[in-house]
């Protein structure tokens, strides 16, 4: 199969695996599919060392060491608490990236954020970034972008990487 013919789930398996690189995932909106995306590709053991799925605030902030200030101030459906969330993985499993998806699915808003509020967290070798994106769509819709946008943000890293080790 040719590289332009790869899946964005593969593509990221190939880059992680050029690179030495392990990933895990912290769920939250996306209820455990970017696990599923990322254990779609044959070989993923190789490189997915697995995730949580932290859906209530308080496993946030247990499992996966989010601060309480984060919280109050911030809200878990915040950059901060992306951020934090790929960091808590990142440190739990010992992944070379931690990979967080937090947000809105809907049909409601939470913390005064409307459906579709949603931001990536990856946390790995000298970095900590948060994406944010704005999904429109119903539930099923903003989750499954959720996935592709995670993988994207990841592969665009990997792929940064890849080009300054070159």
């Amino acid at each position: 199969m040719a590289r332009d013919e790869l899946t964005l789930s593969q593509k990221v398996h190939l880059l992680l695996r050029a690179g030495g690189h392990t990933v895990a995932t912290a769920e939250s909106l996306t209820g455990g599919q970017l696990a599923v995306r990322f254990t779609e590709t044959p070989g993923a053991s190789e490189t997915y060392l697995g995730g949580v799925v932290t859906y209530a605030t308080a496993l946030k902030q247990t499992l996966l060491d989010v601060d309480d200030r984060i919280v109050e101030e911030h809200g878990v459906v915040s950059a901060e608490c992306a951020r934090a969330m790929a960091s808590g993985v990142k440190a739990l499993t010992g992944a070379s990236y931690g990979v967080a998806t937090t947000g809105v699915a809907g049909p409601a808003e939470q913390e005064g954020k409307e459906p579709g509020t949603v931001f990536v967290g990856i946390a790995g070798p000298g970095l900590v970034e948060a994406v944010a994106l704005d999904l429109p769509g119903e539930r099923g819709e903003v989750t499954e972008r959720t996935c592709d946008e995670a993988l994207s943000a990841l592969a665009d890293i990997l792929g940064r990487e890849e080009e300054r080790l070159g």
